[in-house]
């Protein structure tokens, strides 16, 4: 056990896996093309296996290598934590912080807020990656999900950072040609614009009234996993839809959109998730605290 790599190699090792290239590595780190190569090749040495497919222009990574890859992610990750937990940076953010969130609300909301965070911290190195899939953050080595509703695994901490609801709408062409549904049964034979999202049963609307939750199977003839085409099908006339509040306001409000049976609404309210292992770190509280804020201030979004 005493030969074992070096956290300066794994973390060479990383930044190549991040270019798939040496040279664009080398230039990154003011360092030769050669010097990377060899420490890489001082790496497989000590681990006694071939970490990377090597070409002219590019390389790929082995078997082995996206094993090695993934423990030197967490390995470096955690030693970033053990140096937070001890030093200034318990208040001065710092580090790479990876958030995932869904593609609207990335977009519309989260993009924005996190332009102004990187400003007032430039030594966060905030990568934001918008996904519809559902992900297991631990294994993909995110460190804060924005989720619009949803639950969360046991092992994963939820905090609310601002209030938010779907309702149903839809265009007021439509509605003059299809008649207001008068229950939530109604919605079963008029046009839902169905969206797949990564928190809701495809088809299924469970909405909160007056009398508790009641549940629907909806369908239509256009339905897509992006909530912004399914949004503007909906001002094109096509049919109704079940949509975060945040995101149709403004439609609303210029009467592009019609509320659709408007005692009725799903919860939804935009959490931020974020393994047991980050509780005490520095990054990760002031993303949160400062979300919560621009949200109330900026995003149009209550707390």
């Amino acid at each position: 056990m005493n030969n074992l790599p070096p956290i300066d190699d794994m973390r060479l090792f990383c930044a190549v896996v991040r270019n798939m290239s040496f040279i664009a590595t080398a230039t990154e780190l003011g360092a030769s093309p050669a010097y990377v190569s060899k420490r890489i090749a001082l790496l497989e040495d000590v681990l006694k296996v071939r970490l990377l497919h090597r070409t002219t222009r590019r390389v790929s990574l082995t078997q082995d290598g996206e094993t090695v890859h993934r423990w030197a992610q967490r390995i470096l990750e955690d030693v970033e934590q053990m140096v937070e937990s001890v030093t200034t940076s318990k208040t001065t953010p710092r580090g790479s912080l990876r958030i995932i969130t869904g593609s609207g609300f990335g977009r519309k909301k989260l993009a924005p807020a996190l332009s102004e965070l990187a400003i007032l911290y430039p030594l966060l190195r905030i990568e934001l990656e918008l996904l519809s899939r559902p992900v297991d953050m631990i294994a993909e080595g995110f460190d804060l999900d924005i989720r619009v509703g949803g639950d969360s695994a046991p092992n994963l901490i939820v905090k609310r950072i601002a209030e938010n609801s779907r309702v149903l709408c839809a265009a007021p062409s439509y509605l003059e040609r299809r008649g207001m549904p008068a229950e939530v049964i109604d919605l079963a034979r008029h046009d839902c614009i169905v969206i797949r999202e990564r928190d809701q049963s495809f088809g299924v609307w469970r909405l909160q009234g007056p009398k508790g939750v009641e549940t629907v199977r909806v369908s239509g003839p256009l339905s897509c996993s992006n909530g912004e085409i399914v949004h503007q099908w909906a001002v094109d006339g096509h049919g109704i839809i079940l949509r975060s509040t945040w995101d149709i306001a403004g439609d609303l409000r210029e009467g592009r959109l019609v509320r659709v049976l408007p005692e009725f609404f799903q919860e939804a309210n935009i959490s931020a998730v974020y393994p047991l292992r980050l509780t005490e770190s520095a990054k990760v509280r002031v993303c949160i605290e400062f979300l919560q804020q621009w949200l109330r201030e900026k995003g149009s979004i209550s707390i």
